[in-house]
């Protein structure tokens, strides 16, 4: 049967809605402020900052583009750009024994909790009050961060789950394949959001041709994108994917990274990653005219990703936007459903 309305509800549109998540979570965030949540990290010493000048290591222009040496809970909260940064995203260490280059991934966990409430507070404080933060990061740390987001007053808007088909062989549980992406603002009233600027097919024109969303006025046949990614270009980057840079661990590929700036900056925005890594963040951010400043540990892993930041440039550019998610084969009029 056609699907109807339910007009006896004073909602948008019609539909019997439940009431907005995002005020839900604005709500949480208040009152999460206010309590005494404790968490296994809280019960490590935290990371003692020392003020210094801080100089990056690498720099470009058109737009400022810098690459800081050092680890990011002593460079951010030295940056002459705290309370400036429009925008962090942050795929940290995972804890799991990765030989990084000269980074230890062993941590005792409660250190490891420690460790990422610090970075996380470095992260916050660099924000702008319009700013927003995206945290990269698997099943067993997304709960703790979570956590502190929110005790730290922060509202949760989404939480997006990274979806790959090539997750790594074992018998001793399900197959992990997924990433989350947590989204997350310190005002939801005064974010930058441009949903606009990241749709994609819809379902009913990717598959089913629907004459309905086809004759809308604005975006005919778009949507804004679902909370689990997946699709071309979305798996992990290894083996002969031409974005694979060799040395570095753990590669998010550009189209994740370009969901994010687009939806979540604008032109000549600050963008600021905690973690280089292979500089994907100020790779796609210089791709689309995004000033951006990140941080690496080790001296090789940030000599790796500068020539790929200010040299190769992006490989990738455009191919997260205007696509299609849907799962299903295109149906012809004929075909019942």
């Amino acid at each position: 049967m056609p699907e109807k309305k339910n007009t006896e509800f004073d909602r948008p549109g019609g539909y019997a809605t439940p009431r907005g998540a995002i005020q839900v979570q604005a709500e949480a965030a208040r009152l999460l402020q206010a309590s005494d949540i404790r968490l296994l990290g809280d019960t490590a010493p935290g990371h003692e900052v020392a003020a210094t000048t801080v100089r990056p290591a690498y720099e470009t222009a058109d737009p400022d583009t810098r690459l800081y040496i050092g680890d990011c809970r002593d460079v951010l909260p030295n940056l002459p750009d705290r309370g400036a940064v429009d925008l962090v995203f942050a795929d940290p260490p995972f804890n799991w024994d990765v030989p990084y280059d000269e980074w230890s991934d062993g941590m005792p966990r409660s250190e490891y909790e420690r460790f990422t409430f610090d970075w996380l507070d470095a992260c916050i404080d660099v924000l702008s009050d319009r700013g927003a933060i995206w945290v990269n990061i698997p099943d067993d740390t997304a709960a703790e961060i979570v956590m502190h987001l929110k005790r730290r007053g922060l509202t949760m808007v989404n939480w997006c789950v990274w979806h790959f088909r090539f997750g790594q062989h074992r018998d001793s549980s399900f197959i992990m394949s997924k990433v989350h992406a947590l989204y997350f603002v310190k005002d939801p009233s005064n974010r930058i959001w441009n949903p606009d600027a990241v749709l994609e097919q819809s379902d009913r024109a990717a598959i089913y041709n629907d004459a309905r969303t086809q004759a809308k006025t604005n975006h005919a046949g778009m949507r804004v994108p679902m909370d689990v990614w997946y699709g071309p270009y979305w798996g992990r980057v290894q083996g002969n994917n031409k974005e694979r840079r060799h040395r570095h661990h753990n590669q998010i590929p550009e189209v994740y990274l370009e969901r994010v700036i687009l939806a979540c900056s604008n032109k000549g925005d600050l963008i600021v990653d905690p973690f280089c890594g292979s500089g994907t963040t100020s790779t796609v951010a210089r791709a689309w005219n995004r000033r951006s400043i990140t941080t690496e540990y080790g001296e090789g892993n940030a000599e790796s990703a500068w020539e790929r930041i200010a040299g190769i440039g992006m490989l990738r550019k455009g191919q997260s936007v205007g696509g299609t998610s849907a799962i299903g084969a295109k149906r012809s009029s004929r075909t019942k459903h």
